[in-house]
């Protein structure tokens, strides 16, 4: 041992020693004085009395202090038996490092673990900050407030029928016969005026009902009324997508009718509808974009519509109110009393009981702190096992190849 330094550390403490106020003879001292430095005299002797002193083992009274804390002395043994009892609560026992032994094995599981854990967490970090819609089902009228009604949205258009004959009707279960709508709506010249885009926001009752384009409300009926046509949108109730105003021109290509021009004008432009709300999928205009350009100009065409409220509900709370739907349709050539053949597109539509319920949700922290803990402490267990067989099936199986082990 170079110089005059102990064997160890003044913070250290040497496991053979006994507890705190201890008494420890003169025998002992020369003892470990003899045994540490080789019995170099009185010289370690004190030195190894000024530590014990320092770690509170009393030579020579029967009192366990701590000078440091000026406070006063107190009977030996009810003092060493409060410091076991705090010390008695640590559930995480520290061993010595020198009584570990690091293995390469040991090191590649620990990078291994690492870097598993390191995946693991930012996965689940990812999932905390995404904002998860969630659906459920429900039997019930969401929208208490909208006094029975749901709004139309309606934009059609019809290549082949001047603007002045296109109309629209509404009935219902309830005696509503509307001829001729008018309110909130217009009518578009396309195609040079030869054909028209009809666009209306109208309201219908919450009960089984229809309405149609027809030529009825018209003063006089043409010859061969052309229902072809195309359908922009259909929706009900608020819409669930992030409304982007912006104009889009009709290609050429778009619609093609029997006229000898063949084409739409396109100096007309139309507003196209937008992206839906993140995450959520849904018939909400699910005859956007029906084409039925190549069918018979004086068929009937009947929409057969099954509306499903819906209820969309953010982070803060707040509900839109949309209705989602299936369709099925047919085409047929229908006669009225006097023989004549007059087409309509109508959209025979019944309500759903059902009731389907989107909401925004983000996981509780407490919920992802605890998988986090769950991560690293399941992790490193089953790390730690892993370690554990491999380095007893390797000492095993060098006890083996030298013979100790039969």
């Amino acid at each position: 041992m170079a110089g005059d330094a102990l064997p160890f550390t003044s913070t250290q403490k040497p496991r053979f020693l006994p507890s705190c106020g201890s008494v420890l003879p003169e025998a002992v001292l020369d003892l470990l004085s003899g045994l540490a430095v080789g019995r170099q005299g009185e010289m370690w002797k004190a030195k190894w009395k000024m530590w014990i002193q320092h770690h509170h083992f009393r030579l020579d009274q029967g009192t366990c202090s701590h000078p440091a804390a000026g406070v006063a002395r107190r009977p030996r043994q009810a003092m060493c038996q409060e410091e076991e009892k705090r010390m008695g609560f640590d559930i995480y026992r520290k061993v010595p490092k020198d009584l570990t032994q690091p293995t390469y094995t040991g090191a590649i599981i620990s990078i291994c673990c690492c870097l598993f854990i390191l995946f693991l967490f930012l996965s689940e970090l990812t999932g905390f900050i995404t904002t998860e819609v969630v659906n459920e089902l429900y039997v019930d009228d969401p929208d208490k407030d909208s006094g029975g009604k749901i709004d139309v949205s309606l934009n059609i258009s019809l290549p082949n029928l001047h603007c002045e004959l296109v109309g629209l009707d509404i009935q219902d279960e309830m005696g509503r016969h509307e001829v001729g709508h008018i309110d909130n709506s217009m009518r578009i010249p396309v195609n040079n005026g030869a054909g028209c885009r009809f666009e209306g926001h109208f309201s219908i009752n919450k009960v089984p009902g229809n309405f149609h384009v027809s030529t009825h409300s018209a003063t006089a009926q043409p010859q061969n009324p052309d229902m072809t046509h195309v359908i922009h949108k259909l929706s009900f109730g608020d819409t669930l997508q992030d409304e982007e105003s912006h104009l889009q021109r009709v290609q050429p290509s778009s619609f093609l009718c029997g006229s000898s021009e063949g084409k739409l004008n396109t100096d007309h432009l139309i507003s196209t509808s937008c992206r839906q709300v993140q995450n959520v999928h849904g018939a909400f205009n699910a005859l956007g974009g029906a084409d039925r350009l190549t069918s018979n100009p004086l068929a009937s065409h009947d929409y057969i519509l099954k509306i499903v409220p819906t209820v969309y509900e953010d982070k803060s709370g707040k509900q839109r109110y949309s209705y989602q739907y299936t369709v099925a349709n047919k085409e047929y050539v229908a006669y009225s009393h006097t023989g004549r053949i007059i087409p309509a597109i109508w959209f025979r539509y019944d309500l759903s009981p059902i009731t389907v319920k989107y909401t925004e949700r983000r996981q509780p922290l407490y919920r992802f702190i605890t998988t986090i803990c769950a991560i690293i402490g399941g992790t490193f267990t089953v790390a730690g096992i892993l370690d554990s067989c491999i380095f007893t099936a390797s000492e095993a199986w060098k006890k083996i190849q030298l013979g100790k082990m039969h």
